[in-house]
């Protein structure tokens, strides 16, 4: 496996686990697209939203919210709430 994708894979699960309020916030900014009956939203306009409403603090990495994690993320938010599959485009992660 590529290193920088595991060392990306590490760094995001250390994060995720010291601010679980990003995924919170993520999840219920999702759960009101899709409850608002969006057919389509991305993970960018989401972490954009999540930036723009709020001074979240967050420990463990350079950014507050590390554009490097949506991929992770939607994943997670999918994983989680399986009716949001189509919610979301989800590509391959490259390694």
């Amino acid at each position: 496996m590529n290193t920088e994708l595991s060392s990306l894979d590490a760094r995001f699960w250390a994060f995720h686990e010291q601010n679980p309020q990003v995924f919170a916030k993520l999840e219920e900014l999702a759960s009101q697209a899709f409850t608002r009956g969006r057919k389509k939203i991305g993970i960018g306009m989401i972490f954009e939203v999540l930036r723009w409403n709020s001074h979240m603090a967050t420990t463990g990495d350079t950014y507050k919210l590390n554009n490097s994690y949506r991929s992770r993320y939607v994943r997670i938010l999918i994983d989680k709430h399986p009716e949001y599959k189509d919610l979301f485009e989800v590509r391959r992660i490259h390694s």
